[in-house]
Order: C-alpha cells, then sequence, then structure tokens
C-alpha cells in the first residue's frame, strides 16, 4: 500500500470546502447546542417551530401578491391576491394563538406521518424479489407507529411533539455537519 492509497480521496468539488472545514466543525457545534437546548425546553422550542412557520406563511403570501401583479388577466390577478391574501392571514393567526397552531401542525404531521408510512409498507410489497423490501417495510412500521403515537396523544402533547421533533433535527444535523467537516480535516 502506498502512501497515497492511506490518504481518503478529496473530490476537486470538496477542495474549497476543505478549507472551511473549522468553520463546518462550529456550524455543527452551534446546531448541535441549539438541538441541546430545544431538548431542554421543548414547549419554547415548539412555539419557536410554530412562529418560523407563521413567517413563512406571511413571507410566501407577500411573494404571491407580489406576483399577482405579474398577471395579465383580471380575474387571474384577483385569484392570486385572494391567495396571497389567505397566506398572510394564516400567517398572522399562527402569531395570535401560537397554541392552537402548535396543535394543527401536530395533528398534520401525525396524519401525515400515518398515511406515509401505509403508502411506504404498500410499495414495498410491490418491490421486486432480491430488493431490500424488507427495510422499506420497516421503515413504514415505524412511520405509521410515530404518527399513531403522535395521533393517540393529540392534543394534549401537542407543543412537545413538535419541539422534540425539531431538537432531535437540529441535533442530528448538528452532528451531520461536524462529521463532514472533521472527514475534511482529516482529508486534509
Amino acid at each position: 500500500m502506498t502512501v497515497s492509497d492511506a490518504q481518503p480521496h478529496v473530490s476537486p468539488s470538496t477542495e474549497p470546502l476543505r478549507a472551511k472545514c473549522g468553520w463546518i466543525i462550529a456550524l455543527g457545534v452551534v446546531y448541535l447546542v441549539a438541538g441541546v437546548v430545544a431538548l431542554s425546553s421543548v414547549a419554547l422550542a415548539a412555539v419557536v417551530t410554530v412562529f418560523v412557520v407563521g413567517i413563512m406563511m406571511i413571507v410566501a403570501g407577500v411573494a404571491e401578491v407580489i406576483n399577482a401583479f405579474q398577471v395579465k388577466s383580471w380575474s387571474k390577478f384577483l385569484l392570486w391576491v385572494l391567495l396571497g391574501a389567505l397566506y398572510i392571514a394564516a400567517g398572522v393567526l399562527t402569531f395570535e394563538n401560537p397554541l392552537l397552531t402548535a396543535k394543527f401542525l401536530s395533528l398534520l404531521l401525525g396524519v401525515s406521518l400515518a398515511v406515509s408510512g401505509i403508502v411506504k409498507i404498500i410499495l414495498a410489497f410491490s418491490m421486486k424479489a432480491g430488493t431490500s423490501w424488507f427495510v422499506v417495510v420497516l421503515s413504514g412500521v415505524i412511520t405509521v407507529a410515530v404518527g399513531f403515537v403522535i395521533l393517540a396523544n393529540w392534543p394534549v402533547a401537542s407543543l412537545y411533539i413538535l419541539g422534540t421533533f425539531l431538537a432531535i433535527d437540529l441535533i442530528f444535523t448538528g452532528i451531520g455537519w461536524i462529521s463532514v467537516g472533521l472527514g475534511l480535516r482529516a482529508s486534509a
């Protein structure tokens, strides 16, 4: 084995990232710390999630209204403006009642997970032999189970569900960025 075989292969596209591996690790640490903080206060994390959804809805509504002025037809203009106004109104309502929004988002999340898990299971049984269909079935069963757990505890645990999911996402994103940064550093 030569010295070049012992070093990990780095593609030319990752070369600019290697110079920034310290920043990538720092970003991962920020995500990880934010995830741990969110996990220590899942109710606050859920409220932050609701506010982010509200902000996104208001921004989308404003974009729809701006887009309405690009439409040539009067009837389509009114539809675009109405759509934008509905987005803006829904975004404002999330700020007016974040607890109700958290309950609705939790219900939507539970239903979405249950349905998507069922679809995964159905698709897995239609896969050809020799593929890893069992892993897809297992994934579907877990997704259905998580969806039903959310629905079974709805609306009581609405705040905790959104906050916990946000915290877990932040923690795993942080771990991912840290591992990418460490991998880039090792290849330097």
